[in-house]
């Protein structure tokens, strides 16, 4: 039996982050705790692009361009939405999410999932780095992972050639 695992190391690695200013006092907790991960596993955060979008929504139309940019080794999504007193929410969520999925099948480069959905503020910012870890730091860890796992995937099917 084989076993592939990628490791969680972002030497070299291009990372770029679409983040959400809306809810930006959480957004910008998620983008710290993304850095730190960077930090951590040994990253450049000269090789990482931050490029901010007004909402959630418009988060996957801009992973898509940079993900077939071919300037990025991953993509890291980051954002909050949290719910209101109208269906708002759970539209935005589930269409967000739909498109990200979307956005990941298709891409020739990983891209992780760091969107907090939360009904309350002090959820939201216990997600974002105050009691329940930091989900930006999480998601990051999951896209150095996924990168490495696809650089292995690659070298094994060149060797296969």
């Amino acid at each position: 039996m084989r076993i592939r695992e990628g490791v969680i190391l972002s030497q070299n690695q291009r990372i770029a982050v679409v983040l959400s200013r809306f809810n930006g006092f959480f957004s910008e907790r998620l983008l710290e705790g993304a850095l730190d991960a960077l930090k951590r596993t040994g990253g450049n955060p000269e090789l990482m692009e931050v490029v901010k979008v007004p909402g959630a929504f418009e988060i996957p139309m801009i992973a898509r361009k940079l993900a077939i940019s071919g300037r990025y080794d991953g993509i890291l999504c980051l954002g909050v939405i949290l719910r209101g007193e109208t269906p708002h929410f759970d539209l935005l969520a589930a269409e967000t999410t739909k498109g990200l999925a979307q956005v990941a099948m298709d891409s020739p480069v990983p891209l992780t999932y760091g969107l907090v959905t939360a009904d309350t503020e002090e959820q939201a910012m216990d997600r974002s780095g105050v009691k329940a870890g930091n989900k930006g730091y999480d998601a990051a860890l999951a896209l150095f992972e996924m990168i490495n796992l696809y650089h292995t995937l690659e070298d094994k099917e060149e060797t296969r050639r």
